[in-house]
This record gives C-alpha cells, sequence and structure tokens, in this order.
C-alpha cells in the first residue's frame, strides 16, 4: 500500500492507497493520524491527487498558504 503525504494549504494529509479504493486522514502536530471527513474518489490517480486536493480544499489558501505540495 502507497502513502501520499501532502500539505494542502498548510494542513497536513495523507491519502492511503488500499484495495477498497482512498482512505483520507489528516495529520495532526504530533504526527498522529486521524480519520480525514473528505473522500477521494477511486477514479482519481495517483498523479493526481495533489491537483484533486487544491480544488477540494482551494477555499483554505491563504497568502502564506497557497499551495498543495507533496511531503517526502
Amino acid at each position: 500500500m502507497s502513502d501520499y503525504r501532502f500539505n494542502v494549504f498548510g494542513m497536513f494529509v495523507s491519502v492511503l492507497a488500499t484495495d477498497t479504493g482512498w482512505k483520507t486522514f489528516i495529520i495532526g502536530a504530533e504526527g498522529k493520524r486521524r480519520p480525514a471527513e473528505f473522500i477521494v474518489p477511486n477514479s482519481i490517480p495517483s498523479e493526481e491527487l495533489a491537483q484533486y486536493l487544491g480544488d477540494l480544499f482551494h477555499e483554505n489558501a491563504t497568502p502564506r498558504n497557497n499551495s498543495v505540495m507533496p511531503i517526502e
């Protein structure tokens, strides 16, 4: 299973690829994950996750946090 992590306008998100589709998590300041209250459709390929998250959360953008960046 692959775990894709992103900084989404200052919010840290994990999108986990499972056998049944994507599972989403919010990563807290202490590094713990909790289930997120949004879904990623199974039809979204991994290379389009950042774009999808940007489209989903664009209203959270601020001058300081204005992008979706992968976290290595």
